[in-house]
């Protein structure tokens, strides 16, 4: 089930008079700095959205897996458990979205955390406003239409031979066996997946999947197909529609 499933409530009331109730996303904040930690809720907070917090990775380990959040914000440089640490465990079992905070300025961390899975980061100082925007940016990935109607479009659903992606329920099925992907992942294969037999660029592909202010190159778009075959090969070993042309980009095989 997608980690984001009570993102909205209806009311049987608010339903019979053509409305529709829905209940503010639940941010998880994991930093051992308690100042922070107080500062980013009552953020948070005031926008509408609710909060989980956590002073160190251990705990939190336990609490995102028991109470998922809808987003997980996680420092990196944290006691007993890093961040990084966190987002390796956290990828064994759930794929919600997160972004790190940092302080650090080594270009390395910010790469090999979105090759793990990351959705953002965001540097430490930051501004409040900064901070609002980039949740909602990440939210709105993983939640694309949240305001939609109740009734399933099923002109939305994505299907391709034996891959089928229903980006409202952000569920995708191969030959019907349930893959499991990052929003990253996801938006990815999906711009893939709309024009078989079309060569998608490196930046193509970063356009489709990031927001304008987040910067990755080359080897991390790289690092998104290599995790996304690997998890397809997982139902099928035979996978093989996601193409490479050195030099250009990828595309989806066209079925012949």
């Amino acid at each position: 089930m997608p980690h984001f499933a009570h993102f909205r409530a209806i009311d049987a009331a608010a339903m019979r008079q053509g409305r529709e109730i829905y209940i503010m996303p639940t941010i998880a904040l994991v930093d051992d700095d308690r100042n922070i930690l107080t500062s980013l809720r009552m953020v948070l907070e005031a926008e509408g959205y609710k909060t989980q917090t956590y002073n160190d990775g251990a705990s939190a380990l336990d609490g995102l897996t028991d109470d998922p959040p809808d987003l997980a914000i996680l420092d990196i440089k944290m006691p007993r458990m890093d961040g990084m640490e966190l987002l390796r465990r956290l990828r064994q079992k759930t794929e919600m979205p997160v972004i790190f905070l940092t302080s650090k300025d080594e270009e390395i961390d910010e790469l090999f955390g979105l090759k793990m899975g990351a959705d953002d980061f965001i540097r430490k100082p930051f501004s409040q406003r900064l901070l609002v925007e980039r949740v909602k940016a990440v939210l709105r990935r993983s939640h694309p239409r949240e305001a939609a109607a109740v009734v399933e479009d099923p002109s939305k659903v994505l299907e391709r031979g034996k891959l089928k992606m229903d980006p409202e329920r952000h569920t995708c099925l191969w030959d019907g066996k349930q893959v499991t992907l990052t929003v990253t992942e996801f938006l990815i294969l999906q711009a893939l997946a709309q024009r078989p037999g079309v060569v998608k660029s490196r930046d193509a592909l970063m356009d489709a999947a990031y927001d304008d202010q987040v910067y990755v190159d080359d080897r991390t778009i790289d690092s998104h197909i290599k995790r996304l075959r690997k998890k397809f090969k997982v139902v099928d070993k035979s996978f093989d529609v996601i193409e490479t042309l050195y030099g250009v980009g990828y595309r989806f095989k066209e079925s012949g």
